[in-house]
């Protein structure tokens, strides 16, 4: 072959061949030259990039405001959505103007493309809806009712393994999309996966909470009370997000819907986390300053589950070789919650200051840190996975 290829009739002449091979070589070694260096950084907004601090900032504020204006905080939590319904009024507009924004960012059309690439998905569903709640309500029932219990008491038990329960059956919606952009996480494919645990999060939500919570502690849980928290914390701001949705990209477009309406929410979101997590603390800030060794007990079924989880989402998916754009947000998916929403219900189910509550706060606490670590983790394994063809290295027959 290579003797022919230098010889004959319009055969390619020798000095040009080595031209072509000397290109090629400075091609891929160029191309290798880019492949090697370090990514540019990712940016985030500053209040993404230093969340942890704002998280402990409000804590601070949280704590001294329960403790230097108790009559205030009594007033607060005294306030209820509708007669007996148990739900507190300022935590649901502060739950509210979050997650309107977050279903608007939900597009259920992008569901059916699904079929192209199950694999990741059916990960991301049999972790979420599977085994996480199960595995929390076993690692509950194991620290807490079990190895804590000395420390902690009956009553403090139940409530706790109820908390932890709340807070593993809410899959995480909004801050995947953070953890999603700092490991280079496919957008659409993860956007899918967020419609559907949202889709399901309907249907399966309650039944869950209140099946695990009377399995794994001594409590009862009222279901009606659970269903209001479902309607009103999950029904009414999907319904409202998707129907906006849709109406303002047929009239003003998709381009001024993402361009121009949805960054007018980022700062109304961001103002509401903080207002929420303040108040969270406020109404928590006997029971954080009082049993801060709880708080820490709390930590160790939470932090052993969100990595149990992580590393079997990612397993799952380098085992059936699904690629590391879409098997990083499946692991974070996984790993993280939807601490929202599970400290809205908590407070509904159980009252502001219960220990369900303080156990959902806890899962705010070590939310932040707890997954940068999981992302450095995908970051650092990405090798694991194939490298992504690219049209230039793949050649003419690929474009």
């Amino acid at each position: 072959m290579s003797g022919a290829a230098g010889s004959g009739p319009g055969a390619t002449p020798r000095p040009a061949m080595e031209r072509a091979r000397g290109g090629a070589a400075a091609g891929a070694t160029g191309a290798i030259a880019a492949a090697s260096l370090p990514a540019p950084s990712k940016k985030l907004d500053p209040f993404e990039r230093y969340l942890t601090l704002w998280v402990a900032l409000c804590m601070v504020a949280g704590v001294a405001l329960g403790k230097l204006a108790p009559g205030v905080v009594a007033a607060l939590r005294s306030l209820e959505f509708g007669d007996g319904s148990q739900i507190n009024l300022p935590i649901a507009v502060l739950i509210w103007l979050m997650i309107y924004p977050m279903m608007l960012r939900v597009d259920f059309a992008s569901v059916l493309g699904v079929r192209r690439r199950p694999a990741g998905i059916l990960v991301t569903l049999f972790v979420n809806w599977l085994v996480k709640p199960f595995s929390m309500a076993l690692l509950g029932w194991l620290f807490f009712q079990h190895l804590f219990r000395p420390w902690i008491g009956t009553a403090l038990a139940d409530q706790y393994v109820a908390g932890v329960i709340i807070l593993a059956a809410a899959p995480c919606t909004a801050m995947v999309f953070v953890w999603s952009y700092l490991t280079d996480g496919d957008p659409a494919y993860t956007l899918v996966q967020v419609s559907l645990n949202d889709l399901i999060m309907l249907v399966l939500f309650a039944p869950i909470v209140g099946l695990l919570v009377a399995g794994a502690s001594g409590l009862a849980v009222p279901f009606a009370v659970l269903l209001y928290s479902v309607v009103a914390f999950i029904v009414i701001p999907l319904a409202l997000g998707s129907l906006s949705r849709v109406a303002l990209i047929r009239t003003r477009g998709r381009r001024w819907f993402e361009t121009a309406f949805l960054p007018v929410f980022q700062p109304i979101t961001t103002a509401a986390l903080l207002a929420t997590l303040v108040l969270i603390f406020a109404f928590q800030a006997d029971n954080i300053t009082g049993r801060w060794f709880h708080v820490l007990l709390i930590a160790v079924p939470i932090l052993i589950q969100v990595y149990f989880n992580a590393g079997l989402a990612y397993g799952l998916m380098k085992w059936l070789r699904v690629p590391h754009a879409v098997a990083a947000p499946g692991a974070l998916i996984g790993a993280s919650n939807f601490f929202e929403l599970a400290v809205a219900v908590a407070i509904t189910l159980f009252g502001p200051d219960s220990g369900a509550a303080l156990a959902t706060v806890v899962g705010v606490l070590v939310e932040v840190p707890v997954m940068l670590s999981v992302c450095a983790a995908c970051n650092r394994t990405r090798h694991w996975f194939p490298a992504p063809v690219s049209a230039a290295a793949a050649g003419p027959e690929a474009a």
